[in-house]
């Protein structure tokens, strides 16, 4: 992170404005490398019956029994996709998978309100089915797939191994990216409300903090310096609830100099610290 950047993100305030968005995305795409020549990349193939589960698969020549790193996209529960024509997102994180040798998976799925929780997990059960049964083919071993996910995304992600934590039985691990984790104690606001219900009494069965601790694959959670405050409040509740669970320390990174949005969208870029995070958690659960 250099200090022109950090600034012109701090710039942007922590509140998650249009302009916020906007710059933000703006600047990371005016730093990204595009995609390397050597990946390969399908797309549109569908993992379910909902227009809405699409995936796309990023590879290179040669893979056999690669690990496989699976994007979720963010969006608030209600927008949000894997690709973009004309932009580099979120096809940078494909790209990212198969420049480190792994076999890279950007999904897209069911959105609010029209689809309320437990949407989520049940879309990333249907995406696990079709990997497990499919990403062989493409040069990815079942046995070595990392979930990641980005705010809505990272959610998701939680709520999937909290709440189908049987099905989620054999996953190398699960990166988090600035997620909220526990809903009774999260900031009330219409994209929550959209994906929960408005009526709050029914958000408790959706917290995810009890099932991420019982969960048994290995976690990355990571927070950006500039992230709205409900985010920090819920990292500082899984480090609290974690070390008093486990008497351990979560893989927990505070990502200097970085927004909500920056992590994901500085991957394939000249900011290399989250990519290296990344990279080298997937390596480590894999091996």
């Amino acid at each position: 992170m250099t200090p022109d950047i950090r600034a012109q993100l701090q710039g942007f305030g922590t509140a998650l404005t249009p302009e916020m968005i906007g710059g933000t995305q703006a600047l990371m795409a005016s730093m990204s490398r595009g995609m390397a020549a050597s990946t390969k990349v399908l797309r549109d193939i569908s993992y379910g019956p909902d227009g809405r589960h699409r995936l796309d698969v990023f590879n290179r020549e040669g893979l056999v029994g690669a690990p496989v790193l699976v994007f979720v996209h963010g969006g608030g529960f209600v927008m949000g996709d894997k690709h973009t024509e004309g932009s580099p997102f979120y096809s940078n994180m494909g790209d990212f998978a198969a420049r480190h040798g792994f076999v890279g998976i950007t999904m897209t799925y069911r959105l609010a309100p029209a689809h309320k929780f437990p949407a989520g997990p049940d879309d990333l059960r249907q995406v696990l089915d079709w990997l497990r049964a499919n990403v062989a083919a493409h040069g990815g071993d079942p046995a070595k797939i990392v979930l990641a996910g980005q705010s809505a995304g990272a959610t998701h992600v939680a709520g999937y191994l909290a709440h189908r934590r049987t099905h989620a039985a054999g996953l190398a691990g699960a990166v988090l990216m600035s997620g909220i984790y526990d809903t009774l104690t999260a900031e009330p606001n219409a994209f929550a409300q959209a994906y929960y219900g408005e009526d709050r009494k029914g958000w408790g069965p959706a917290s995810c903090i009890a099932g991420l601790l019982a969960s048994e694959v290995p976690i990355q959670f990571s927070l950006a310096e500039f992230d709205p405050d409900d985010f920090h409040g819920q990292a500082a509740q899984v480090v609290t609830q974690w070390t008093a669970a486990k008497r351990r320390y979560p893989e927990m990174h505070l990502l200097s100099g970085h927004n909500h949005l920056s992590p994901a969208l500085s991957i394939g870029s000249e900011l290399r610290e989250v990519e290296a995070m990344v990279a080298g958690f997937v390596r480590r659960v894999t091996r």
